[in-house]
């Protein structure tokens, strides 16, 4: 079992979720439905599957929970550049995020690789 609060990329995958909780409460009201929930269970899932990969006995184990955080940083990385593209939301924050998720996802893939 490793301590996964020690680990960088969740710390940083926590200061991703903070972010998003930042743009969520930008969000326009019509937004709220389509775009809200959704980026913030996929910011939620990172760091939550991060925790729980480090409970697992085996590497195996481990590997899989780390993929499915990739597959939500991807997600919510979709997510952003719609909000982007589409001019929903223009803010620094936006920014940052996108910047969070580039660098949770290098992370990620090097974590997969050792």
């Amino acid at each position: 079992m490793k301590n996964f609060k020690k680990l960088i990329v969740w710390q940083r995958s926590i200061e991703l979720a903070s972010e998003i909780r930042t743009i969520s409460s930008k969000l326009p009201i019509k937004e709220q439905y389509t775009h809200r929930d959704q980026i913030i269970r996929s910011s939620i899932s990172i760091p939550s599957n991060i925790a729980e990969g480090c409970s697992r006995e085996s590497r195996k184990d481990f590997k899989r929970f780390l993929r499915i955080a990739l597959g939500s940083c991807f997600e919510l990385e979709t997510q952003l550049i719609l909000l982007k593209q589409n001019e929903i939301i223009q803010s620094g924050s936006l920014l940052k995020a996108l910047d969070y998720s580039d660098e949770v996802q290098k992370m990620l893939h090097t974590l997969l690789k050792k």
